[in-house]
């Protein structure tokens, strides 16, 4: 069975028989718990600012992998490609570059967007490819916000969605709530709320799974 687990930001816990952790921070430079330590046989960093990337050494163990470039690999088993966006809309000249993350595990096409700052275009889209799981940033500021964040499921059509980046209890990054995506993101996906992302098969339905932060 395929998991994920949310702590806060963009840091995820996925697991089959490999796991991935992405953009771990270490809990103590964002007012959160930290993710679970040594436990990591993949981390994904998608920039290197200290929410996204304190917790490296953290979530890492003997053997473990740090993916931080774009570029196609296949790591403990696992296809990742890796793609060039910015943390901006000006092209990086603001907040620097953002890499996006494909992987594919079980057969699931999981996107993971990172801090993303702008809307995808055509090229970004065709990159991506089919996404089953899509982990979206929706709390502005510093990244897409809600309204965006819908523009962008558009683009990308997912089968399911899973918002991130936004504000939680004890957070101290000054970013929004997830109030704003919840109510503009289509009738068409079925909004559910639960601790973990659990997943035999995908759903036959589109979803939104909001995830609860395991790291308060």
């Amino acid at each position: 069975m395929l998991t994920l687990e949310w702590y806060g930001q963009a840091c995820f816990r996925i697991e089959n028989s490999s796991v991935i952790v992405t953009d771990p921070h270490n809990g103590e430079t964002v007012g959160l718990n930290p993710p679970p330590a040594d436990v990591a046989n993949l981390v994904t960093i998608s920039h290197g600012h200290h929410d996204h990337a304190s917790g490296r050494e953290l979530v890492t163990r003997e053997g473990s992998v740090i993916m931080e470039k774009p570029g196609s690999y296949v790591k403990k088993g696992i296809k990742i490609t890796g793609i060039d966006s910015y943390h901006d809309r000006d092209k990086g000249e603001k907040r620097g570059e953002n890499v996006i993350f494909v992987f594919e595990v079980d057969g699931v096409r999981i996107c993971h967007l990172g801090d993303l700052g702008h809307l995808l275009d055509d090229s970004h889209v065709e990159k991506i490819g089919a996404v089953d799981v899509l982990l979206i940033p929706v709390g502005g500021n510093y990244t897409i916000d809600g309204k965006e964040a819908v523009e962008t499921i558009d683009q990308l059509n997912p089968k399911m969605v899973v918002p991130m980046h936004y504000m939680v209890e004890g957070l101290t990054v000054d970013i929004s709530g997830p109030e704003e995506f919840l109510s503009e993101v289509g009738p068409e996906y079925e909004v559910k709320e639960m601790e973990k992302l659990e997943l035999d098969e995908l759903p036959d339905g589109k979803r939104v799974a909001k995830l609860d932060c395991l790291a308060i």
